[in-house]
Formats: C-alpha cells, sequence, structure tokens
C-alpha cells in the first residue's frame, strides 16, 4: 500500500513465507522490489500490520518500572537507565549476526525444552527473527513507559492463543542468555548479565500480568464462521465472518487469524468496519504471490468454513473527547481500518472534519471505491481523495493538500507507505505524538 499500492502489512510476511523452498522469508531479509513502495502484505493488517509483527508463534518480550526480585528498579523515563545502556549495547553486538543468535537461541530453548516446539509452526524461517525483533522494538522504547507497556500488554494478550503460559517465560529467558553469551562476547560481562536479567523479569512479568488480567474476560481465541465472501478484484476478497461469542474491539483494531489449512500460521487483518449490532467481522484480504494465509482466505475460503481469531489490538483508534479533525491515509487494502474509522465518527455524532486519501496503483484498484465516495455523500464533513500511480505517491499528494498541523493522522497500508508517510507528514508540521499507526516495531527497528 504505498503511495498507491494495494496492499499492507501482514502481506509482507505471507509473501516472504513463499520465497524459499524451505519456508518463510526472514523479515530482515530485503524485499526483491525496485519500489520498496511495492512491497505486499496480507491485507490491511498488520502490524500487525501498520500492524504489530507478531508472528506465527510465541515470543518474549517487560514491566517498566517494576521491582526485579533483587529489588533494583527498571527505570525507562527521564533518559536512559543504565540498564537500558548495557541492553542496548549488546543488541547492537548482535545486530551483524542476528540469523545466527535467534538460530542458536531457537536450539537452545527447543534442545532443553522439546516440547515447546509443538508450539511454533513447521517452517521456523521466519519465527526465527521476531524474538530479535520484539527485543529491539523493547530496547527502543525502554525510556518510554506507555509505549513500551502497551507493546508488551499486547504481545502478552496475544500469546495466550499459542497456549503460552508463565511457566514457559523462564525456559525461554536461559535460552536468550546462553544465545548472547555466546554471540556477545565484547558486550558480555557480569554487569551486563545482571541488566539483562533484571530487564528480561520485567518485560516478561508485564506479559504474564497482561495475559493473566486478558484471561479474566475474554478466551484465548475465537471461532469465526465465514458466512460470506465477496471477490472484488482476481485477488482482493471482502469476508465476513461471524464469532462464536461476542468479539469486543473499537474501530481502527486489527486482529490475528488462523486457517484451517495452514495451522499455526497466523496473520494480522484490520477490521473494515465499526463495531456492528449483529456482532459480524469484515475483513478485506489481497492475495499475495504465493502467500499461504491471503491465498487461502482469498481463493480457497468459502462460507461456512471456521477459522480462528486472537484478541483484537491496535491503537489506531479515535479519541471521541476532542473534536480535532482526522486525516486519513489509506493504500491498497489499508483503506480497510479508514472506512472502520469514518463509520466510528459517523456512528459517535460527530461533525469533525476527515480527509480520507485511498492510494492504489491503478484506478481499478481502488476496489472500495464507490463504498468510500457514497458515504462522503452522505456525511457532508467527510472528503475523499482518490490517488492512484499517475499523480504521485500517496503521501506526496496528501501534502500537496491541507494545512494538516491542526488533525490527528492515520496511516494504513504497507510499511513503505506508512514510513514515507510519517516522514513526510512530520515534514509539513503534523507532531509526532499526532500521528498513529501499528507499526511500531518495524519502524523502530529500521535504520
Amino acid at each position: 500500500m504505498d503511495a498507491p499500492t494495494t496492499t499492507t502489512a501482514a502481506e509482507h510476511a505471507d509473501r516472504r513465507e513463499s520465497q524459499t523452498s524451505h519456508g518463510p522469508r526472514a523479515p530482515y531479509e530485503p524485499e526483491p522490489s525496485d519500489d520498496p513502495e511495492a512491497d505486499r502484505a496480507d491485507s490491511a493488517d498488520s502490524a500487525d500490520d501498520g500492524r504489530p509483527s507478531e508472528g506465527d508463534g510465541p515470543v518474549a518480550a517487560g514491566k517498566p518500572d517494576e521491582p526485579s526480585p533483587g529489588g533494583k528498579v527498571l527505570r525507562i523515563t527521564g533518559g536512559a537507565s543504565p540498564d537500558a545502556l548495557l541492553v542496548r549495547r549488546t543488541l547492537a553486538e548482535i545486530a551483524p549476526i542476528a540469523d545466527k543468535v535467534t538460530s542458536y537461541f531457537y536450539a537452545l530453548l527447543f534442545v532443553r525444552n522439546p516440547h515447546l516446539r509443538e508450539m511454533f509452526p513447521v517452517a521456523m524461517d521466519a519465527q526465527r527473527d521476531r524474538l530479535l525483533k520484539a527485543l529491539l522494538t523493547a530496547a527502543e522504547h525502554m525510556d518510554d513507559a506507555p509505549v513500551l507497556t502497551a507493546y508488551l500488554q499486547n504481545l502478552g494478550r496475544g500469546h495466550r492463543k499459542y497456549g503460552t503460559q508463565p511457566a514457559h517465560y523462564p525456559a525461554v529467558g536461559e535460552a536468550l542468555i546462553g544465545a548472547l553469551v555466546r554471540y556477545a562476547p565484547e558486550s558480555w560481562d557480569a554487569e551486563t548479565e545482571a541488566a539483562w536479567v533484571r530487564t528480561y523479569t520485567t518485560i516478561s512479568q508485564i506479559m504474564i500480568d497482561a495475559a493473566a488480567e486478558n484471561e479474566q474476560t475474554a478466551p484465548a481465541w475465537w471461532q469465526a464462521e465465514v458466512v460470506s465472501h465477496d471477490l472484488r478484484t482476481p485477488d482482493v476478497a471482502v469476508v465476513t465472518l461471524r464469532p462464536d461469542q461476542p468479539y469486543p474491539f473499537l474501530a481502527g483494531q486489527y486482529t490475528t487469524l488462523e486457517t484451517p489449512w495452514w495451522p499455526r500460521i497466523w496473520r494480522h487483518y484490520s477490521f473494515a468496519s465499526a463495531p456492528r449490532p449483529d456482532g459480524l467481522l469484515t475483513l478485506h484480504v489481497k492475495a499475495v504471490p504465493a502467500g499461504w494465509v491471503s491465498n487461502a482466505l482469498v481463493h480457497r475460503a468459502r462460507p461456512g468454513d471456521v477459522l480462528r481469531l486472537g484478541p483484537p489490538a491496535g491503537s489506531m483508534t479515535v479519541d471521541h473527547a476532542t473534536d480535532t479533525g482526522l486525516l486519513c491515509l489509506g493504500g491498497g487494502t489499508g483503506i480497510a481500518p479508514i472506512k472502520a474509522l469514518v463509520e466510528d465518527v459517523a456512528e459517535h455524532g460527530d461533525r469533525r472534519p476527515v480527509d480520507v486519501f485511498y492510494g492504489a496503483r491503478h484506478g481499478h484498484d481502488l476496489y472500495d471505491i464507490d463504498t468510500m465516495l457514497r458515504l462522503q455523500k452522505t456525511f457532508p464533513w467527510l472528503s475523499v481523495h482518490p490517488v492512484t500511480e499517475e499523480q504521485g505517491r500517496l503521501p506526496d499528494e496528501v501534502c500537496r493538500y491541507g494545512p494538516w498541523n491542526e488533525r490527528d493522522a492515520y496511516l494504513s497500508g504497507p510499511l513503505g507507505m506508512v514510513r514515507r508517510g510519517v516522514d513526510a507528514l512530520r515534514g509539513v508540521g503534523v507532531p509526532s505524538e499526532r500521528i498513529r499507526h501499528d507499526f511500531l516495531t518495524e519502524l523502530a527497528t529500521a535504520g
């Protein structure tokens, strides 16, 4: 979903899976594309996915300002703490050999705890780097308690669907320390090890606490029946689901989804509508070349099929305590959560101005433009701006309008588009705290 493309963050992972004969492609491996904005993902997820990359199996990731067993506190506010500096130094050392570190970590984990292997997908190539990615994100935000807490709580809740239990965390921590001892000889000493133990303790505790709290009110996963399947283009389907029990979510959020055809392979998809009275859920899915999950959903799923959903996640939601206008950028299937946000504003009776820029490569790829134009006719506060490749890149076109510095900005689409959009909006005066997307992990670890 880039200025103008038709995909988003989850499709990234799905496409990577297909590019080796052994399984998913590693998340840090460059995409074979001349245009970074042509990156494809599984849907407007993600990533989930801007959506966080939760991956196909559990990863470990803690609790800020929480006392450790030794009585010390990992402080993550007001400047980098000593622990944060030591952790980041270690991560900098292992970054060039990330593949070796993560492979060795999983080898230790599974040799010492063979019963944990069944929690992960058969093909581990994509999963392999999820641990380091989570650690990099946590390290990047160790000095930002609200962001780090929300990120780790989301991981903790999401890990319930894998069957993760509190007893699993020590095993993961031991394997992590073992891998760091082996591959970070320059930065590793007793002080660094103590910092990592404290950090991992707090990281795991916030995830455990979030999962325990979530367990009181929600199942680990939902069964959801496909009730309709609308093929909008040869490779884009609108799929409507009926969950087996109430599924509470907010407009702009996303879910993780597992199909019966690819067990233990989860992908992120944004909801394409605000919560509905009938409880139905709608997703927009684009099939990417040889993508496992996306192709199954677009070309194989039919009414009556039953999928499995993880808990809702994502922070790309509207604050109805204000009347600040919205600026929305949706590339390809990234229009799904944008449409949900428009419905949400309408349902709350707001009259705030909303501008939606909907990008795709070509006019025929704007598969949901009729819906968006109908909404524009219905709501005078809504303006819809289609953008195709002939006009230019989506973020560049947005900057031709404005000013936007008084708006809350929402971006959904492929990682390349979101990254470019964030930079462009900052460049025209939109404060960073008013720019919302769900690519926290990817943008935190880029460059």
